[in-house]
């Protein structure tokens, strides 16, 4: 059974009403509770009763203006799906650990500054969103969540990731933008299955060269930050679609040489970069449809030939090398043949010198 306050009732629900509505639900057996946006601005906690929706697997009370929750919560253990995004928030009951169903959790756009430790214990997490709250850190027991799929943490205040994150083996998309990172650890690399990391707006001055690691990886932005390289062993990440590593301004200077190895590459970005010269492989990458370098001074290819699209330049790069190639087996050839000559040239003159000899 399932309750959805509607839309068009206008009125919303005062405390009295919300545990009236909470034991109601309660006695029918309710499944499903849906109260985004329907508590009065005076609701900012809800009563302990909220433990006796048993039942309940799936909770709307998002956009209201809760600042606490009940520890009664951790009763819910049938509870999969919450959604509590757009409260105000400051902290969750340590009771909460006990939500050992809950497979999706959306936390964004609270004022949440820490993770109780009993998070740890949501080992059926696979959906969590902690966006745009006032996390400094991510606790070491987040590395439990072995079954978690995506995890969305942008627009906090992060500097460092716990190393533990390597134990979330699960990981398929991990975004980070808007945070305060300098670096990543080295375990991120045992995120195997990870196929978007989005970094984009941190102070990382480099990535670590376990990132070669993530061969499903298929998008990486590492834009608006301080790299000052890319490992050479990012070649071996070979699912790569997309790499944005624009606007790192001063620090990057140079791609790897070894980047026309991303064969699957579509969409390549180094906007507002320092970069001169393209690495010779880049026209290997036959699949790039998308090149920006914008307010990047490129001389080798010219601009003029960057303007003209993606292939044109993959072609550009792929025809210099072929040129260049091609004048060094002529010079090669040209040198081979002057040594010989140079030599029977030698072998003539001590012939003449012998002759001389034996007059």
């Amino acid at each position: 059974m399932s309750f959805f306050w509607e839309d068009n009732d206008t009125e919303k629900l005062g405390l009295i009403q919300v545990a009236s509505l909470i034991e109601s639900s309660a006695k029918k057996g309710t499944t499903e509770l849906n109260l985004r946006g329907k508590l009065v601005d005076q609701v900012e906690w809800l009563p302990v009763s909220l433990g006796k929706l048993q039942d309940v697997t799936e909770l709307d009370l998002s956009e209201n203006r809760i600042m606490a929750l009940p520890s009664t919560i951790g009763s819910l253990r049938y509870l999969t799906k919450l959604d509590l995004h757009a409260n105000q928030l400051i902290n969750l009951p340590d009771t909460f650990g006990e939500l050992s169903s809950l497979i999706d959790l959306d936390l964004h756009a609270n004022q949440l500054k820490s993770l109780p430790t009993s998070f740890g214990n949501l080992t059926s997490l696979a959906n969590l969103d902690l966006s745009s709250n006032m996390l400094k850190v991510l606790p070491d027991c987040l590395g439990k969540l072995t079954n978690l799929r995506r995890l969305i943490a942008e627009t906090n205040e992060l500097e460092e990731l716990p190393y533990t994150i390597g134990s979330c083996t699960s990981l398929m998309e991990l975004r980070l933008d808007f945070n305060q990172l300098k670096a990543l650890p080295e375990a991120i690399g045992k995120l195997e299955k990870l196929e978007i990391l989005t970094l984009h707006y941190n102070r990382i001055k480099g990535l670590p060269t376990t990132i070669g690691q993530l061969t499903r990886l298929r998008e990486l932005d590492v834009s608006f930050n301080e790299v000052e390289m890319i490992p050479e062993n990012i070649c071996f990440a070979a699912s790569l679609v997309k790499l944005n590593v624009s606007r790192n301004f001063a620090d990057l200077r140079a791609l790897p040489k070894s980047i026309g190895e991303l064969e699957m590459l579509e969409e390549l970005d180094i906007s507002s970069n320092q970069i001169r010269i393209l690495p010779d492989s880049f026209g290997y990458l036959s699949k790039l449809r998308v090149f920006l370098a914008d307010e990047t001074p490129l001389e080798v290819p010219p601009k003029e030939v960057v303007k003209l699209g993606a292939q044109e330049v993959v072609n550009y790069m792929k025809n210099m090398v072929a040129s260049r190639e091609a004048s060094r087996k002529e010079t090669d050839k040209r040198s081979f043949w002057a040594w010989i000559r140079s030599l029977f040239g030698c072998c003539k003159k001590d012939q003449g010198l012998g002759s001389v000899q034996l007059s």
